[in-house]
């Protein structure tokens, strides 16, 4: 019986600690995502009335790096241009252009991104919009930042050889310790 019941704590356990880490984003990745740009709307030409719709649209959503952009269009283009290009409609210098009527562009670098319509009149009355890119999905944990060498100040009087520890990591550690401690005494 007390084997059973020590297993089905130790499992317990396990799993907080498993729910813990996820809770707290532990495993740090989160997943890409693909957005359809302007939504319901897709690509298109904007009314006279409407002209903001894409910009609106990518202010709207976060992107970051490792997200793509679905466009999905008829009798029209998709470029992707610097940002001359862009406040020009200036579809000569395109980095990428499609016209295939469903295109994918994976955004592979943080910094403004600047899309804009193949057609200059489309590009004109609106159907372009700047990506703003953040960094990549990948969360790792805070780095303890040490603070840097003074060379000109002289060391103080007493000094430690011991390396740093944090001390929200030796918390956590210390509350493990007992959670574990207080399971295996209830067990015996």
């Amino acid at each position: 019986m007390k084997h059973t019941q020590m297993a089905s704590l130790l499992s317990l356990f396990a799993i907080s600690i498993l729910l813990l880490a996820l809770i707290h984003g532990g495993f740090g990745v989160e997943a890409s995502k693909q957005f359809k740009v302007g939504d319901d709307f897709g690509w298109q030409e904007p009314s006279m009335n409407n002209t903001g719709i894409y910009s609106h649209w990518a202010s709207s959503h976060r992107f970051r790096v490792g997200d793509s952009l679905f466009f999905e269009y008829n009798n029209d283009s998709i470029l992707e241009v610097d940002k001359w290009g862009f406040y020009h409609c200036n579809a000569s210098g395109a980095i990428i252009a499609f016209n295939n009527g469903k295109s994918v562009i994976k955004l592979d670098r943080p910094g403004p991104v600047y899309f804009i319509s193949g057609v200059h009149d489309h590009c004109k009355n609106g159907q372009r919009f700047i990506v703003e890119v953040m960094g990549s999905h990948s969360r790792s944990p805070p780095a303890i930042i040490a603070a840097p060498p003074e060379p000109f100040l002289a060391p103080g009087p007493l000094q430690s050889s011991a390396k740093p520890v944090s001390v929200i990591v030796y918390s956590v550690f210390m509350a493990l310790v007992v959670t574990f401690a207080t399971i295996i005494w209830c067990a015996a």
